[in-house]
């Protein structure tokens, strides 16, 4: 879950990826394709000053890439939440199909984990017995 940090001292880029866990370049990159749903300002000199709101937001980002949101659906939830209240059917909908691919994905390695551990077992108990030479040997 994100951090809701009070509004401070903006924070640089180095600063935000510290606390994000996104490289710099990822951050530029995120910036580039609209994935941000708050401006990021700028000094006199051109350094981005990021806000704790940027902070939150990109968490949830993460959050949603690391689960394996296309980033046409995270471009397209960016921007439903940058254009305000209205639209929250449509959130909610996208949201939904995310979390319905990510339960699958989740039943799905459920299941690789039960063979697995079946699998370990059958090794564990013939090592135990002293009896794994053999075990699924292609060259009997």
């Amino acid at each position: 879950m994100p951090t809701a940090e009070a509004p401070g001292q903006p924070l640089s880029i180095g600063e935000v990826a510290e606390r994000t866990g996104l490289s710099v370049h990822a951050l530029r990159f995120y910036e580039r394709e609209g994935l941000l749903v708050g401006p990021v300002h700028r000094t006199a000199g051109g350094r981005r000053q990021y806000t704790a709101f940027n902070v939150d937001w990109l968490l949830i980002c993460v959050q949603l890439r690391e689960s394996g949101m296309p980033l046409s659906d995270l471009k397209r939830f960016a921007e439903l939440v940058r254009h305000g209240p209205g639209n929250e059917a449509e959130r909610l909908r996208l949201l939904d199909a995310h979390r319905q691919r990510v339960d699958a994905q989740i039943q799905a390695l459920e299941e690789c984990r039960s063979v697995i551990a079946w699998k370990v077992g059958v090794y564990a108990e013939h090592l135990a017995r002293g009896e794994a030479g053999g075990l699924w040997d292609p060259t009997a």
